[in-house]
């Protein structure tokens, strides 16, 4: 589902904080996620930020544009309950995200959860 329709689907997540656990979460093919949680919820999610299009223009210079929506795909991971539970589980989050492996290195600390 896309980053709207992952809101719409519930209005808690709109109103609710979030928590950023980075925006350098990479797959295989090179895909840009972004890792966050839902406070009011206790989803963690990954957002998909596929690169931005650059334009050129006749001088040469160049523009990002911005993406629709549409293209950040969303995907819950789980549940995880309160703060200290997500920081928990996700302890060492930021050395995992810099290395090869780090999506899954998430999805099996969250599937150890439970």
């Amino acid at each position: 589902m896309d980053i709207e329709a992952f809101y719409d689907a519930d209005p808690r997540r709109r109103a609710s904080e979030e928590v950023s656990f980075g925006r350098d979460w990479f797959d295989a093919d090179g895909v840009r996620w972004e890792l966050n949680w839902v406070a009011d919820t206790g989803e963690l999610y990954l957002m998909r930020e596929p690169s931005e299009p650059v334009e050129m223009d006749a001088l040469g210079d160049s523009y990002i544009q911005d993406l629709p929506l549409s293209e950040l795909g969303v995907r819950i991971l789980g549940v995880l309950d309160g703060r200290d539970r997500v920081h928990e589980v996700l302890a060492g989050w930021q050395d995992a995200m810099a290395g090869a492996g780090g999506l899954d290195w998430v999805a099996e600390r969250v599937a150890a959860a439970g």
